[in-house]
């Protein structure tokens, strides 16, 4: 019976191993989102990071607790992921949620935190110069590096005049920006239903008595 004790000691152990391979791909995703934008601030992409990370160490308790049908292992099992189901659909919708506006504002945070050598990293892959504007401020100190080796790679095929030079670097980091909230966010809200999933399983096998068992070691 696809009901019974057998079963859903089974499931419950599939479920997960599923999870190791369900937060691998949050931490794949995560990781990718972080490092495709480079000096864009994402603490809500470090969110699904954190989550792929919690839910390796949470499936490995639940795995314990399935295989010995260990009573406290599924009690604390069932909560933490429960709770864990919680910050990962907050955070997934978080991702979804954002707007272009507050993207580039945490892009804009991102590019004063980091120093120079990233932002020249940064000109370099995008093709840009400066963050929202290339001119140098009143004082004679720009918060990015020169853009005169950059420029050659932009105008490659024609000579560098006034009429030549790299856009700022925050129309061409727009789009990459976009793409790691949307991946996070979708994938994070995807699979945290899952989660929901094991909670409800785990409260049904958690009830139901081992047949080998001795009837009194049942807690």
């Amino acid at each position: 019976m696809c009901g019974g004790f057998t079963c859903s000691k089974n499931a419950l152990i599939a479920l997960n191993i599923l999870y190791v391979v369900v937060a691998s791909i949050l931490i794949s995703v995560a990781v990718y989102g972080q490092a495709s934008a480079l000096v864009t601030n994402l603490p809500i992409v470090g969110g699904i990071l954190a989550c792929g990370v919690f839910l390796i160490l949470i499936s490995l308790l639940g795995l314990a607790g399935a295989v010995k049908h260990h009573q406290v292992m599924l009690f604390f099992y069932m909560v933490i992921l429960f709770l864990l189901f919680l910050v990962q659909f907050s955070v997934a919708c978080a991702c979804l949620a954002v707007n272009s506006d507050q993207q580039q504002m945490m892009a804009q945070e991102g590019w004063h935190t980091v120093n120079m050598d990233v932002k020249e990293e940064v000109q370099k892959r995008y093709k840009c110069c400066g963050f929202q504007s290339r001119a140098v401020p009143l004082n004679g100190t720009a918060d990015f590096p020169s853009c005169t080796d950059i420029d050659r790679i932009c105008c490659a095929n024609m000579e560098i005049t006034s009429a030549c030079w790299c856009q700022p670097c925050v129309e061409n980091l727009k789009e990459t920006i976009d793409n790691a909230f949307k991946l996070c966010g979708g994938i994070g809200l995807f699979f945290s239903f899952t989660e929901f999933l094991g909670v409800w399983l785990t409260v049904r096998y958690r009830n139901q008595k081992d047949p080998r068992a001795n009837p009194s070691a049942f807690l």
